[in-house]
């Protein structure tokens, strides 16, 4: 379990460490690199846009590597995922500026991060039914957490690294070359990454259910046929942890530069301190699963987020780098509360037969509505109508989530074989 573990664990700290870092990048330096044509604001815009697009690809490349999960294996199409979500980073790295070639500059950068969001499609949900087919099941949430323990950190992996390449060296350099240097690093752990998923085996659970039920044509299709109620309601289920995942990631951040005057050392400092509470959050409720169930973390988890989102923006907008701080380490804790047991409790909602694909749609069309939209529209909804009122909207959206986790059932201890 230590080898399958270390090898889901693995691929998704380098899928979480390339999309936080561009996250960082486009809070803190992408809108004067490739969008400063756009001004201050409309940069910024487009910048977080460009984060929405790689979203926007992630469902179409749940299906595309769901498809082929499903069936030719597990194994062969996380290598796949994670190749092209090092090489997509690594390119970023290399992307000459807005002011070298032009327009050309911003639409490289698009097309690159439509290739890092079929990646990531296709990467989470693999990576942590790799685990959980393999896990015994009464340890289920605890080693299915496993992947999201790597995310985790990977945001503070990847702010520590903007962190010290931004203090060891001047602000002209690092907005000139510096901010290359995390995602150029991104190679040396796709190497290692690369390593350890070409030498693992398939999953038990794949090779008898292929062996003796056959797998399913279509998937996509036959998902939707036998179990298109629960891929809806676990679409809502995971939307609070994206949105606290990535409002912080992006408006957070942003705000807290720009508008705060904090200062990039402490903002990238509060980023390092939030990956590691979402560790210790995900890996204390995800073996919480384990005894009482999925169900009831679930629901106190959304419960919470709901309550939270409504003081978060009031809150921050009171100017002061100890309450930043807070909001940030705040948000982070409740991410990894409903992160925790969703591993487990989405592999066990879905027939293996299209496993991999249900529980990719529902991770990636959670995160379009919690990861993709709110980053794009704070801004705008707060200088219009005042932070309350986006909290508002985002508190009527958790309360959703909280409505799905009530009318799932139990999923705990339930055979992944099918």
């Amino acid at each position: 379990m230590r080898r399958i573990a270390m090898a889901s664990y693995v691929g998704t700290l380098i899928e979480f460490y390339d999309l936080s870092i561009y996250s960082t990048a486009a809070a803190i330096v992408f809108p004067s690199i490739f969008f400063s044509r756009l001004g201050e604001a409309g940069g910024t815009v487009a910048a977080f846009g460009t984060i929405g697009v790689a979203f926007v690809a992630r469902p179409l490349g749940s299906i595309i590597f769901g498809h082929f999960g499903d069936l030719v294996g597990r194994k062969s199409t996380l290598v796949t995922c994670l190749l092209m979500m090092g090489l997509g980073t690594i390119m970023v790295g290399f992307l000459p500026s807005g002011d070298q070639i032009g327009i050309l500059a911003p639409i490289l950068l698009v097309l690159l991060r439509i290739l890092q969001g079929l990646a990531a499609g296709g990467e989470f949900a693999g990576a942590t039914l790799f685990v959980s087919e393999s896990a015994p099941p009464h340890e289920r949430g605890k080693w299915s957490s496993m992947p999201i323990r790597g995310g985790a950190i990977a945001t503070s992996l990847a702010a520590l690294t903007f962190l010290l390449t931004s203090l060891t060296m001047s602000s002209e350099a690092f907005h000139s070359w510096g901010w290359r240097v995390p995602f150029l690093l991104s190679s040396v752990l796709l190497v290692i990454g690369l390593y350890i998923r070409v030498k693992m085996e398939e999953t038990s659970v794949f090779k008898r259910d292929a062996t003796h039920k056959g797998r399913s044509d279509i998937p996509f299709l036959a998902a939707f046929r036998a179990q298109k109620r629960e891929i809806f309601l676990g679409c809502l289920v995971e939307v609070p942890a994206f949105a606290l995942l990535y409002l912080v990631l992006t408006y957070v951040v942003n705000f807290g530069a720009n508008d705060l005057k904090l200062g990039y050392s402490w903002v990238l400092a509060m980023t390092v301190l939030s990956g590691l509470t979402t560790l210790a959050s995900a890996t204390y409720s995800s073996n919480l699963s384990d005894r009482i169930g999925r169900r009831p973390v679930l629901i106190a988890a959304n419960t919470l987020a709901t309550i939270w989102v409504l003081a978060l923006f009031p809150i921050l907008h009171s100017s002061s780098a100890f309450i930043f701080g807070l909001c940030v380490v705040v948000s982070a804790l409740i991410n990894g509360m409903i992160f925790g047991p969703v591993g487990a409790f989405m592999s066990e909602l879905f027939k293996t037969r299209y496993r991999y694909t249900a529980v990719g749609l529902c991770y990636n069309a959670a995160g379009i509505l919690g990861g993709a939209i709110p980053p794009l529209f704070a801004g705008h909804i707060i200088s219009a109508y005042g932070s309350l009122a986006f909290g508002g909207v985002m508190a009527a959206l958790f309360a959703c989530s909280v409505l799905s986790c009530v009318a799932l059932s139990e999923t705990r201890g339930r055979s992944l074989l099918d």
